[in-house]
């Protein structure tokens, strides 16, 4: 079977101001980022990774008709407004466009019954979108005792995630998996159709599943990171397994 096309969002601007010039290089201007983990992780499992900017939502159903599956990226905060609540003081910088960009794709993939694989920004864009809301800053509660972003590498893992038994998460990787950490924010108000399958030891929720949607999995941490622990290259593995299925298969070629 053709590997199956999985659409990798990048929410990551950089500003022209922010980016250095090189020599014999273009002329600064502003730029998308994203970390090649994320595509060296979907080529590992089997999909052709296709990174997708923050293009006019009239463009999404024609893309959409493209592709077999969905990873939701990284990136910075998303704009309170688009849950709803006010601007928090420790709130980071915000990309409203990526933001409404995002989350009509997460909508869309949901209506679709698309696989999709949400990491750390992008499951809390994919609770936004199925209507929840976010703690805009995780440090200030009082049950909080863990270091949710650690200053150690990506590739280090930091504390551990508790998985319900039954998830489609736990048949991935077990009911325990240890992970790191690169948040300040958290899912709160869980959004429909979505349920926690895991939380870490203080109680914040660190994975989020699609009740009755083929693969829908969010996980708060960077997984694309941590590919070389077998738990965690087989979250991908699964994206592409779910997404390789005939259906999309075929879909994916008529367009």
């Amino acid at each position: 079977m053709d590997a199956p096309l999985i659409a990798i969002t990048t929410s990551e601007l950089r500003s022209k101001e922010d980016v250095r010039r090189t020599p014999q290089g273009e002329p600064p201007h502003t730029e998308m980022s994203l970390g090649l983990a994320y595509v060296r992780a979907i080529s590992a499992a089997g999909g052709i990774p296709v990174v997708l900017p923050p293009l006019p939502e009239t463009a999404l159903a024609p893309l959409l008709d493209r592709f077999a599956g969905i990873c939701l990226s990284g990136g910075p905060d998303l704009d309170p407004s688009t849950y709803g609540a006010e601007r928090h003081r420790e709130l980071g910088p915000t990309e409203p466009d990526a933001d409404r960009f995002e989350i009509e794709l997460a909508q869309l993939a949901w209506e679709r019954n698309l696989p999709l694989l949400a990491i750390c920004r992008g499951s809390q864009t994919l609770n936004v979108a199925r209507g929840g809301t976010l703690i805009q800053h995780l440090p200030e509660l009082e049950q909080v005792t863990i270091e949710h972003r650690q200053t150690e590498a990506g590739d280090a893992v930091t504390h551990a995630v508790e998985l319900d038994g039954d998830s489609m998460l736990a048949g991935f990787t077990g009911t325990r998996i240890e992970v790191n950490s690169f948040h300040h924010q958290g899912l709160d108000r869980l959004g429909t159709g979505l349920r926690v399958v895991g939380r870490s030891p203080d109680g914040v929720v660190e994975a989020i599943e699609g009740i009755d949607r083929r693969f829908v999995i969010g996980v708060q941490w960077h997984a694309e990171c941590l590919t070389s622990r077998p738990e965690q290259a087989r979250l991908f593995e699964g994206l592409i397994e779910a997404a390789a299925q005939p259906d999309f298969a075929r879909r994916a070629r008529a367009a």
